[in-house]
C-alpha cells in the first residue's frame, strides 16, 4: 500500500513511517508531496493520507498522528503507548515536556531537517533512532 504525506518531513512524518512499516504495513511504500497536493496525490495514487490536512489519518484534537495511527489501528503494545509520548511531546510544542527523552529527539529531528532535505533519506536514517528508544520503551513499559 502507498502512504502519502507533505515533503519536508520532521517528527510525526518520520515516526508514523517507522510505525506504519513496523508495525502495520511492512510493504508499504511512502510518497512525500507538496502540502496542497496531499489529497490528490493519494486519490490520484490509492494511497492513503497521513499528516496533512484533511488526510485520513491525521492530528486529532491534542493528538499527534503518530498516536492516531495507535489509536485507529488498535495497537495494544506498552512499548509503542510509551514511544507515542515521547513523539507526541517532539511534535506538540506546548507539550514538549510530556516525557523527558521528547527534547532530544525533537533536536535530532530539527537537525536532521535541516541538514538533509530528502525525506527518504531522512527515514533510512531515523528509523534506527526509533528503534532504539523503541526497545528503551520495551525495557521500561
Amino acid at each position: 500500500m502507498k502512504w502519502i504525506t507533505r515533503q519536508n518531513a520532521k517528527v510525526d512524518r518520520v515516526a508514523c513511517p517507522w510505525l506504519i512499516k513496523r508495525f502495520l504495513d511492512p510493504d508499504a511504500e511512502f510518497v512525500y508531496v507538496p502540502a496542497d497536493r496531499v489529497l490528490e496525490e493519494a486519490q490520484r495514487l490509492g494511497a492513503r493520507s497521513f499528516d496533512a490536512e484533511g488526510a485520513e489519518f491525521g492530528h486529532r484534537g491534542n493528538t499527534c498522528t503518530f498516536e492516531t495511527l495507535i489509536s485507529a489501528f488498535r495497537v495494544n503494545d506498552a512499548a509503542l503507548h510509551r514511544l507515542a509520548r515521547i513523539v507526541h511531546g517532539a511534535d506538540i510544542p506546548q507539550d514538549l515536556s510530556v516525557a523527558p527523552e521528547a527534547a532530544g529527539l525533537l533536536a535530532i529531528s530539527e537537525g536532521l531537517a535541516t541538514t538533509c532535505p530528502d525525506d527518504h533519506r531522512k527515514l533510512k536514517l531515523m528509523f534506527p533512532i526509533y528503534d532504539a528508544l523503541y526497545a528503551s520503551c520495551q525495557v521500561k513499559a
